[in-house]
């Protein structure tokens, strides 16, 4: 039996509905560790945490699904130390789903020159060369025991040329293949990702070729990568809806507000970003009316929460007067406070979409928080 029939057992993605004025979907996305509702975002958790939150924050929040990263997780602490600690799960005491990416993006940001066709090579922190292929990428992950696999590819830079893309994209399908040869695990879902650059062309032979294997899911890479708004938009409203409907569709690396209310307009499912996260510790937090940079002056006597209608434990507990102080303290309590929020504010915005998308009125919503969201 084949690799993609096992895995049927353990996940499965059910499409509950589609909007009728748009292409914006929910549905749940089935794992061993928990149901997914969608469309969902996910926190990054790189190095197997969310910077400056315990787990029981995130399960107190209700977080269905997070991210971390092969790359960084296997120059430390190990793959095969987490492996034998009982999987990444049991590691960082976290019993919901877990997405682990390629590596692939961290070749794209930093060792783009080292690609070549057996995979790239990396320097790890102690100097000693590593090669990250299809091969290790997928045995790193499998060692982690995440949800959701990603296929290793090549993240296209932009702007990249049409005999680059066209490269680009074969070998990805090359070793597309080489990944599906290594992973055995039938608890672990592997995911193709469709390259293409800007090319309408070529992100159709990726996606075709792509979903030929009969994958778990499939994802949107090469965007967020310097392109744009606008080519962003006409990558995503392109490509999404030619993706099986029948399969969970992720993008990865999106997590602008806006943005992720543009791909959920296209029948996207899942997307991920350092945004809330990285933000946060900073001092900006996101509300319904745009973002607040904290340290700000204005807010040293704003005895009103973050956003008054949250619900989440800084709003309730505290003001915008004493989380400035935090930070102008350098108190991490600030960053903890912060992260938080962010982090709660995309889950409600992603709750709240979808529970548009059950009354047919994505795009109402959509323009109703865009009309009161100031992007800067």
């Amino acid at each position: 039996m084949k690799i993609q029939e096992k895995v049927k057992d353990n996940f499965s993605f059910k499409l509950e509905h589609v909007d009728k004025n748009s292409k914006a979907r929910a549905g749940i996305i089935k794992t061993p560790h928990g149901d997914i509702p969608t469309p969902v975002f996910m926190p990054v958790g790189t190095h197997g945490a969310i910077k400056a939150l315990p787990p029981n924050f995130l399960d107190d929040m209700d977080t269905k699904i997070i991210l971390s990263n092969t790359y960084h997780l296997h120059l430390s602490p190990g793959s095969k130390l987490i492996q034998k600690a009982g999987g990444l799960h049991k590691f960082m005491n976290w019993d919901r789903p877990i997405l682990t990416d390629s590596g692939g993006f961290q070749v794209f940001s930093l060792q783009r020159k080292s690609i070549k066709e057996e995979g790239a090579e990396f320097k790890d922190h102690k100097g000693k060369k590593i090669l990250l292929s299809p091969e290790t990428s997928i045995t790193i992950q499998q060692e982690l025991g995440s949800d959701i696999m990603m296929a290793f590819d090549e993240c296209i830079p932009y702007p990249a040329t049409r005999d680059y893309t066209k490269t680009s994209i074969e070998r990805t399908h090359r070793w597309l293949d080489r990944c599906i040869e290594t992973w055995d695990n039938p608890r672990q879902a592997l995911f193709g990702i469709i390259q293409g650059s800007t090319y309408d062309d070529y992100r159709d032979e990726c996606l075709e070729e792509v979903v030929k294997r009969d994958l778990p899911g499939y994802a949107i890479g090469g965007v967020s990568v310097g392109e744009g708004p606008e080519l962003m938009e006409k990558i995503v409203s392109y490509t999404g809806p030619k993706m099986p409907k029948d399969k969970p569709r992720y993008v990865m690396g999106v997590g602008n507000p806006e943005d992720l209310l543009m791909i959920w307009e296209y029948g996207i499912d899942m997307s991920d970003c350092i945004i809330p996260t990285k933000f946060a510790r900073g001092g900006t937090l996101f509300t319904n009316r745009g973002k607040i940079r904290i340290r700000h002056k204005n807010y040293r006597r704003d005895f009103f929460p973050i956003e008054p209608n949250c619900d989440c434990y800084t709003c309730k507990n505290f003001t915008r007067a004493y989380v400035k102080h935090l930070f102008d303290s350098n108190e991490i309590l600030g960053q903890i406070l912060a992260t938080m929020h962010n982090i709660a504010f995309y889950k409600s915005l992603a709750e709240r979409a979808r529970e548009a998308i059950f009354e047919n009125r994505f795009l109402e919503f959509k323009k109703e928080f865009l009309a009161g969201y100031k992007k800067d």
